[in-house]
């Protein structure tokens, strides 16, 4: 793989991860864009790495205090049971279609649904210590279909807050409180995969780029979200995700991708 192939690859998941317009959905179409095979499990271990390394940076000063509060690590567990569940349920659906830009697309219009109708439902109040436990699993579920490509995890994530009562802010810190393990545990299944299939001898200094560079751009991106979402805006990102989901099944339809 080119180093340049490489820097796009970690600038799209350090963006598309946090903004909520699902990483796994632009890295599909870029595949299709650049015509060629762009999986490769040991840059997927260092991507992710990069991305949850921006998330300990960003919320450094809440990680120990949120380490000992039992009641949101609680919350945390919960709304972290549903993806795990259905990452074991229906990996071979995910799986099928991780590489289909049509599915992409499909899931893009998903994504630009739930974020259309955010000022329709933007009016929680609650924050993160008036949050319920019913509130985090229904947050979780929102986040178990997320591993569909085109479905952003930290959009849906937050449209489940919003619906919960959850006011945005709260809604948001939330959503990336429970990226950490879920991230962590993306992670450690491609490196399961690794010792399962073997390496493909990705040279060290290529995994460094890719890490490094989604890892700036991840804190970029995340900083960025916190502010857009405190104003209100995500909205827009919905707009976006419609016209690409729109164009993306059109082209695939056409056979252009």
């Amino acid at each position: 793989m080119e180093l340049w192939e490489v820097i796009i690859l970690g600038i799209v998941q350090g963006i598309a991860e946090f903004l909520p317009i699902s990483s796994s959905g632009h890295l599909v179409i870029l595949e299709s864009l650049l015509g060629g095979e762009l999986e490769n499990l040991e840059l997927n271990v260092a991507l992710h790495f990069g991305t949850l390394m921006s998330i300990l940076v960003v919320y450094r000063k809440d990680l120990i205090p949120l380490l000992f509060d039992i009641p949101m690590m609680s919350k945390i567990v919960i709304a972290t049971l549903p993806v795990v569940f259905s990452g074991l349920v229906l990996k071979d659906l995910f799986t099928a279609t991780s590489s289909s830009a049509f599915i992409a697309g499909i899931g893009l219009l998903i994504t630009a649904g739930l974020l259309l109708i955010t000022p329709r439902i933007d009016r929680g109040t609650k924050g993160l210590e008036e949050m319920t436990y019913r509130d985090s699993l229904v947050i979780g579920l929102f986040q178990a279909v997320a591993p569909m490509p085109g479905i952003s995890r930290s959009g849906s994530t937050i449209v489940g807050g919003l619906l919960s009562g959850v006011n945005r802010d709260a809604a948001a810190r939330f959503s990336f409180y429970i990226a950490i393990p879920a991230l962590l545990g993306a992670t450690v299944l491609t490196l399961k995969d690794i010792l399962e299939e073997g390496t493909s001898g990705t040279p060290l200094s290529t995994m460094a780029v890719g890490c490094v560079v989604s890892f700036a751009v991840g804190i970029v991106s995340l900083n960025a979200l916190l502010k857009i979402v405190s104003k209100g805006q995500i909205v827009w990102f919905g707009v976006y995700c419609a016209i690409l989901g729109l164009i993306v099944i059109g082209c695939t339809s056409a056979g252009w991708l």
